[in-house]
């Protein structure tokens, strides 16, 4: 039973609760402190603590005090919290997307909870968009931003390549690896030929693990973030397949959705075109321990009753743009699914909509500030992202619907009304014109979400040529069938890279190294030996040895140090992280900006690419795409010295290649 408090809120600017995700200790503490504060009936059998359910009414009165302090520190000052400790150790973390305030209490250390709720903004960033709001209305995307972020947590105390936020390819012989490439050539071409499909993408990806990829000429670039999030998607749909959550029924957290926020409809099971968003019986597993039965129970037998699991979510990011895609998932055989990724909008609405609600969230936290020099910019930045919005809009209109283009009109109209007071403020100066456009905005803000939902969020991407995507599911099925069990194999112990040399072979070359973690930062590409514990040598060494490692790591490189080395009873660990231009010379910076680190998301790329801002930083001058960036982590044997474990690094970083077949220059990683 766990003793410890644990949950995570989300707020809108109101103070109301769209999500919430707590344990029991959670809640029996909510409990104590509404029946303190009198918001309780006091006739209510105290006894009966199992059955207590906070509302969204009670936890917002219990935290609205420490919601409106961040409120008013970031209109007042622009300088929020980021974290708080309690008297008896409990921590309080913050964060924050679109005006929307996001907390997690824990006892955990900070840096690991800034995570957690930094991958639960990533998630409701990528299922929810800009409309954060859609979680007060849909019970589908609270639970689905539920079940992923269970996901997480449990391949991320399981997986390197989740613990690192970094795709693992599986290692295939050369053969295999082009028969499965044209295999899914011939399926995006099938797609394209029997549909309106023009911009897709289709992987395979075997247990966790990436296999192969093929994109269409125009498709988006598909980020390793965005595999990663497929990896969860696969996750939860297989995990729904299996049944495996009715299994742990008593190990059910707590799911709240905004009272009185559910239609009726809702309440019914829906169809099986949106089945990754429909809870097991247990809505929220693995997040916190020792919880109470879920609010939420349904039988979900039906789930297994059509092969194709269906999504819509947003891809990319804000520095490559946003497509609202259609994510199909066609389970091949146990554990190795088929994921068809299909762009549905034009990248340039897609991506100019989602700028549009960037710009609004700046210019409400300036009008906050009474800002009226900053307010031009901003202003501008809207005003550019609405025209290209509804500029794109029109030139498209012979592929939109009507309803999309009633509402582009609308929010056109509405857009005048609006821009009109914001010329006048800019022109007169006069605050009390802030809070008339306050007044008038809410209509226009409502009518970009109403453009949103249509353009980027439709349910109905996943009915679009669905048919022709489960024909295609089945004829990759037939033609991948044969390596089926070999692959699965391959997942489980991933150990033969090229035709004859094998990791744990050239680990051999390197008497005293039990082992490392490789990672190209310029793909995010993981190669790591799979760990024999049957091995004298790597008996001791425990899955908690290496993910704390990766989690010291971590913390010393939010300081600024790149290199660094120390060793408990047992072993000797390593770390190195180091830039390379284009041709392989080691990029060294001089001058360190510890102060700039802070403002960094945590490092890894689902909450941002940590390493890209990094090489930003560092390398101003330098074009980012002749920048290269590896990271080194190393476990020794106690007694190896300094200078072996420096030797070993070296080598290993240039000679790296022999097992991922890219020729690499020899590195000064220090």
């Amino acid at each position: 039973m766990c003793t410890n408090i644990r949950g995570i809120l989300i707020f809108d600017h109101l103070n109301d609760v769209l999500f919430a995700k707590c344990n029991d200790k959670f809640v029996d503490h909510i409990q104590k402190l509404a029946r303190l504060q009198g918001l309780l009936a006091e006739n209510k059998d105290e006894s009966d603590s199992s059955s207590f359910k906070p509302t969204p009414n009670i936890l917002m009165q219990l935290f609205s005090p420490i919601v409106t302090s961040q409120y008013l520190m970031a209109s007042q000052f622009g300088n929020t919290y980021t974290s708080m400790k309690c008297q008896d150790g409990t921590n309080i973390v913050f964060d924050e997307y679109m005006g929307y305030t996001f907390i997690y209490i824990s006892d955990e250390v900070v840096e690991l909870m800034r995570r957690t709720v930094g991958i639960c903004v990533t998630i409701v960033k990528h299922f929810c968009g800009p409309n954060v709001s859609l979680l007060k209305t849909s019970r589908q995307k609270v639970e689905l931003v539920s079940h992923l972020m269970d996901a997480w947590v449990e391949l991320r105390k399981s997986e390197q390549s989740i613990l690192t936020e970094t795709v693992e390819q599986l290692s295939v012989n050369a053969d295999l690896a082009s028969t499965t490439l044209g295999v899914l050539s011939d399926a995006a071409d099938k797609l394209k030929a029997q549909s309106e499909f023009s911009n897709v993408h289709v992987l395979v990806l075997v247990e966790h693990k990436f296999m192969s990829l093929f994109s269409s000429i125009k498709a988006q670039d598909l980020l390793a973030s965005d595999i990663l999030l497929m990896v969860l998607l696969c996750h939860v749909a297989n995990k729904s397949i299996k049944g495996d959550y009715e299994k742990n029924i008593k190990a059910n957290d707590t799911l709240l959705s905004r009272s009185g926020a559910i239609q009726k409809e809702q309440d019914k099971p829906p169809d099986n075109l949106e089945k990754l968003t429909i809870p097991t019986s247990v809505d929220i597993c693995n997040l916190f321990e020792g919880t109470r039965d879920s609010s939420i129970s349904e039988n979900l037998s039906w789930l297994a009753s059509d092969e194709l699991n269906s999504q819509v979510m947003l891809l990319g990011s804000q520095d490559c743009g946003y497509t609202a895609n259609a994510i199909h998932i066609f389970q091949l055989a146990d554990g190795i699914n088929l994921v068809t990724i299909v762009e549905m909008t034009n990248l340039t609405i897609s991506s100019s909509l989602c700028d549009s609600f960037y710009h609004l969230n700046v210019i409400n936290g300036l009008q906050l500030q009474r800002d009226i020099d900053e307010l031009r910019p901003a202003f501008d930045n809207l005003e550019a992202s609405i025209k290209k919005t509804l500029d794109g809009i029109k030139k498209n209109r012979g592929n939109i619907s009507n309803d999309v283009d009633m509402c582009q009109r609308r929010l056109q109209m509405k857009w005048e009304q609006v821009r009109k007071k914001y010329m006048e403020l800019l022109k007169t100066r006069d605050p009390e014109t802030v809070l008339q456009i306050e007044s008038s905005t809410q209509s226009f803000v409502e009518s970009l979400k109403d453009l949103f939902k249509l353009i980027c969020l439709n349910k109905n991407f996943v009915q679009l040529g669905r048919d022709v995507v489960t024909t295609v599911s089945k004829l990759v099925s037939q033609k991948l069938n044969e390596f089926s069990d070999f692959l699965k194999i391959k997942a489980i112990k991933n150990f033969t890279i090229g035709s004859s040399l094998t990791i744990n072979k050239y680990l051999e070359e390197f008497p005293g190294l039990v082992h490392f973690i490789y990672i190209d930062r310029t793909t995010h590409r993981l190669i790591a030996p799979t760990i024999d514990f049957s091995n004298s040598e790597t008996l001791t060494l425990t899955i908690k040895k290496i993910w704390t490692m990766v989690e010291q790591s971590r913390i010393h490189l939010q300081e600024g140090h790149m290199s660094i080395m120390w060793k408990d009873t047992t072993f000797n660990y390593a770390y190195f992280l180091w830039f390379e231009d284009s041709s392989g010379t080691s990029l060294k910076c001089k001058t360190y900006f510890n102060h700039i680190l802070k403002n960094f998301p945590v490092p890894g790329i689902l909450c941002g690419d940590y390493y890209k801002k990094l090489a930003e930083a560092y390398f101003p001058k330098l074009s980012p795409n002749k920048i290269r960036i590896y990271e080194l982590y190393c476990v020794h044997l106690g007694l190896a010295t300094s200078s072996c474990v420096l030797e070993h690094s070296r080598r290993l970083a240039a000679t790296i290649w022999e097992i991922t077949g890219l020729p690499n220059n020899p590195a000064d990683i220090l």
